[in-house]
């Protein structure tokens, strides 16, 4: 298994290399230089695994025994998801009106960004102790990423994370999941604009050769293939427990529909890849007012709104959805130059139009719905209503259309729950109902905090470029580094 860019300019990477990574140099994005292939009768010999089980399996198709042996690989997983809150790290709801939610959130940080951070950050503690070496993550954050992150790395010695968050574009639980982290080895900066805004700064540091090679620069944002690999088994998981794959015979697989909140689009190519891999999956990405992946699969155009509105769903309030651009790479024939083309142009100008043939090849494999915020909080009220069951905003996205595209005879639907209603208090009070908080959320609130400001007009690419050079030389001094600045 080797890996390439997106943007055909890097051929032949191992495993650890795009593990260890962010862009790669030619600003483009590693995949696997080609896909395996799932029979029927794999899948159905996998279907009375654990989720645990399945990623396994998923992730030892993308690292080769001579990079990760197998029986390690396994501990790695098995270690890394082995302190989620449910039993099989993931668990299914089975409601009213043949609606199934595949509850992803039940890791630390309340989200799903937990069960491929915790995988990753796993892989990456394994060959940095093997290698006797240091890394510096970067990550920006439209709400949840930073979060996770911090939670699977905090405290490890070998490493230091750097969080960009969007000031005031979060929830206070987003928020202080990340400020009030005080490990040494984490630094949290607070940006004046969108998560849209923090990644270009953040694509320009990765394409500085000496930086990252000096630093050992990569990202855990889902940039990073690692976290996309393992949210494959997200979806072979959905499709092995509701598909009734098990009372079938032959070549004919059963489909499954599976409708997935989406903003930064890592999921969703996810679901992408597991179909071009031979499960049988109908796919829906759902989005808020930041309609832009919408707009694409209806009419090809994949170009920003003048800005990023702020909607009851902020974990998805993106206008660059980056990952998409793994998705035309695959649909487009692995075709780097064009890739490269479009890419650059819509980086250029903020607009870009799909060609026809690349447009209609989209929609063969994924559909489109977007959400407002009064459909939120009806998707909220209604399912409490049928079900008595509390879903988040983001979740809502994806039971809206639900409520609104009834199933087709004899198709199976699963909606995908990314957070816990617990990280956005402020919706669920919009919609009119109540939540009991854990108590690790309600001790946020009167925590101490650590984070310094990024303020508009400022030269974010700069001040974060010193930023990790200077974290770089007091470790390389063997002393402790703490950001000054405290609220």
């Amino acid at each position: 298994m080797r890996y390439c860019s997106t943007r055909g300019g890097a051929h032949g990477l191992e495993f650890r290399d795009v593990l260890f990574s962010g862009y790669a140099l030619d600003g483009g994005m590693f995949m696997p230089e080609e896909l395996p292939t799932l029979s029927s009768s794999t899948l159905r010999s996998w279907s009375s695994l654990s989720y645990s089980q399945l990623v396994c399996e998923v992730c030892s198709m993308f690292i080769p025994e001579q990079q990760i042996p197998r029986q390690d690989l396994k501990g790695l997983i098995l270690d890394a998801l082995s302190k989620f809150s449910v039993p099989e790290a993931v668990k299914l709801a089975r409601l009213k009106g043949g609606l199934s939610v595949l509850e992803l959130f039940h890791g630390e940080t309340l989200a799903f960004k937990d069960l491929a951070m915790r995988c990753t950050v796993r892989f990456l503690e394994y060959f940095l102790h093997k290698e006797n070496r240091r890394a510096t993550i970067l990550v920006g954050t439209s709400g949840d990423t930073g979060g996770s992150a911090i939670s699977g790395v905090r405290g490890l010695s070998s490493v230091d994370v750097v969080v960009v968050f969007p000031r005031g574009r979060i929830t206070m639980v987003q928020e202080k999941q990340m400020t009030t982290c005080l490990d040494d080895n984490v630094h949290v900066f607070a940006a004046d604009g969108s998560s849209d805004d923090i990644d270009v700064p953040l694509r320009q540091l990765f394409a500085k050769g000496d930086l990252v090679r000096r630093h050992g620069l990569m990202s855990l944002n889902s940039v990073n293939w690692s976290r996309i690999m393992v949210q494959l088994a997200h979806f072979l998981y959905a499709y092995l427990q509701l598909s009734g794959i098990g009372e079938t015979e032959g070549d004919t697989l059963p489909e499954l529909e599976v409708v997935v909140p989406t903003g930064g689009a890592g999921n969703i190519t996810a679901g992408c890849i597991m179909r071009l891999m031979g499960v049988p999956l109908r796919l829906v990405a759902v989005v808020n007012s930041n309609d832009i992946v919408y707009r694409t699969v209806q009419r090809g155009d994949f170009s920003m709104a003048t800005s990023v509105k702020q909607t009851l769903a902020p974990a998805i309030d993106i206008q660059d959805p980056y990952n998409m651009e793994r998705v035309f790479w695959l649909l487009s024939g692995k075709d780097g130059e064009l890739v490269k083309k479009l890419m650059e142009q819509f980086q250029k100008s903020h607009k870009m139009s799909l060609p026809d043939t690349l447009h209609k090849k989209l929609c063969t494999v994924l559909s489109a719905g977007t959400v407002s915020d009064e459909g939120i909080v009806e998707a909220m009220r209604q399912c409490w209503q049928e079900n008595q069951y509390l879903v988040c905003p983001h979740t809502a996205v994806s039971l809206w259309y639900h409520y609104h595209f009834p199933l087709h005879s004899g198709m199976n639907r699963c909606c995908i729950a990314t957070a816990s209603p617990a990280k956005f208090q402020d919706a669920v009070q919009k919609a009119g109902l109540n939540i009991d908080l854990p108590e690790a959320v309600q001790a946020l609130a009167t925590m101490a905090t650590r984070y310094k400001n990024l303020e508009k007009g400022e030269d974010w690419e700069a001040i974060l470029r010193e930023f990790i050079e200077s974290v770089g030389s007091v470790r390389q001094r063997g002393e402790s580094f703490y950001i000054s600045v405290q609220q």
